[in-house]
């Protein structure tokens, strides 16, 4: 099991960020991923079991 933005989510092997933004139908592609507080850019960044995952939308306005 790992964390999504504080929500639980079944791991499975081999499982990447790529993955997670499929499963969560995150389209918007301005998005800061952190694994365990950690900056994470590659997408095919494998996660592991227990890890805790934060997906964060960059948004601007004036």
């Amino acid at each position: 099991m790992i964390t999504v933005n504080n929500r639980p989510l079944e791991h499975f092997d081999g499982m990447t960020i790529e993955d997670i933004l499929e499963m969560k139908n995150y389209t918007y592609e301005g998005l800061i991923i952190r694994v365990n507080g950690a900056l994470v850019e590659d997408r095919d960044y494998q996660v592991q079991d227990g890890d805790d995952v934060k997906v964060i939308h960059i948004c601007q306005g004036g």
